[in-house]
């Protein structure tokens, strides 16, 4: 994921979350809001329930790999945000991939 597809500022997470479209699973809560740009933006919370900086770290690499599988970038103008749940650790990278593209495929494909 390019850093220009990144959403970093605490700001930009907030609006995501307050204006937009929200859908969830077991392993994931997602919010959606339009955005006034031409390619799409994810940011990715991970809480300090699911353990210590490095394990943290190592989640959200993951569901960055995982977004740049299923994800084009240049296709929507969307702001998302992936909040992780605890039970994404219970599952492996395979199940977690497909319950994220649950949630998130059939929502961009509305917004097409």
């Amino acid at each position: 994921m390019k850093v220009v597809n990144r959403i970093k500022a605490n700001k930009d997470f907030a609006l995501t979350i307050r204006n937009g479209h929200t859908r969830s699973n077991r392993s994931y809560v997602v919010h959606f809001a339009q955005n006034n740009l031409v390619y799409m933006r994810v940011g990715i919370s991970v809480s300090s329930k699911l353990g210590n900086a490095v394990s943290r770290n190592r989640i959200k690499r993951q569901v960055r790999a995982m977004c740049d599988s299923l994800l084009d970038y240049d296709k929507a103008s969307l702001d998302v945000v992936i909040i992780v749940r605890k039970s994404f650790l219970d599952n492996n990278y395979q199940i977690n991939k497909s319950l994220l593209s649950e949630l998130v495929l059939v929502q961009i494909g509305k917004n097409e």
